[in-house]
């Protein structure tokens, strides 16, 4: 079994096209298709999910001058 990855967009009408495939012509095939966007869910979408996390007196009032972004 040889296997070829394509990647493509459906048109506005459903449908694929595939060209320049590396089989002959009469010679069957079976076609999976992928959505792309299971590759993104397939990530860490949470990469900070279980690090550590502290907060120095989270309730006391800053004041402008401690902001280092605005320095």
């Amino acid at each position: 079994m040889i296997a070829h990855r394509v990647e493509t967009t459906v048109e506005l009408d459903g449908t694929l096209i595939l060209k320049n495939l590396p089989f002959h012509s009469g010679e069957q095939v079976e076609v999976i298709v992928l959505s792309q966007t299971n590759k993104t869910s397939e990530q860490n979408r949470y990469p900070l999910r279980g690090t550590a996390v502290q907060y120095i007196d989270p309730t006391e009032p800053v004041a402008h001058d401690d902001w280092e972004v605005a320095q």
